[in-house]
């Protein structure tokens, strides 16, 4: 695990030399994506408040209903202009067509090397094995589908839940908490040069 407290000020100093050209590439340094019923009032909005605070400029969708047939065109440009997307798998994530249309364009996204998007996956109350090969409770929701994107969406899970992320169980005292500090430390450490320069420049004061 990575303490917040571990990325030091040399560290955020060194790190805010990032160039001027990712500062216009990106409109956002954080995507979220997530099951509103599972994590919106929970989790989530303690997650974005954390990023928030340190100077880390989040897209969460506050208005998502998750209805309809397609992802609007808004959403799906805020994706395309995010550095990193952090996807909170939950129990019921799968159940969502929403939500399984909008991981295939976050890793479609992370496809476009050497400058795609940076993906990091919370396992919130779940199995990264059962996102992975679509089994327990989240599997069950995932089966309920009947489309023919089904097959998109699988080889998409499996893609996702094999990225180096952060498990979480939301019934262990304290570990929800330390997660956000570990996912801040990981968007710094793990591509830092694609934050924008001012947000670093904001957490390096913090730090003094």
């Amino acid at each position: 695990m990575v303490a917040i407290e571990e990325v030091s000020k040399v560290e955020a100093a060194a790190l805010s030399s990032s160039s001027a050209g990712d500062h216009h590439r990106w409109k956002y340094d954080v995507f979220l994506s997530f099951r509103g019923e599972d994590t919106r009032k929970t989790f989530v909005d303690h997650l974005y408040s954390a990023l928030e605070r340190s100077g880390i400029y989040t897209f969460k969708d506050d208005e998502r209903l998750e209805t309809g047939e397609s992802i609007p065109p808004a959403l799906l440009k805020a994706i395309e202009e995010s550095s990193f997307a952090v996807i909170v798998f939950s129990k019921n994530y799968a159940s969502s067509r929403w939500c399984l249309d909008e991981l295939v364009k976050v890793m479609e996204c992370s496809s476009k090397s050497p400058q795609g998007q940076t993906v990091i996956p919370i396992f919130y109350d779940v199995e990264p094995s059962h996102v992975r090969k679509q089994e327990g409770h989240f599997g069950e929701m995932f089966h309920k589908h009947d489309s023919d994107r089904v097959q998109i969406w699988r080889k998409t899970l499996t893609d996702a839940a094999n990225l180096s992320g952060l498990e979480l169980n939301k019934n262990v005292d304290g570990s929800e908490r330390l997660t956000y500090p570990m996912v801040l430390a990981t968007i710094l450490r793990f591509s830092p040069e694609k934050v924008c320069k001012d947000h670093l420049d904001l957490f390096a004061q913090s730090q003094i």
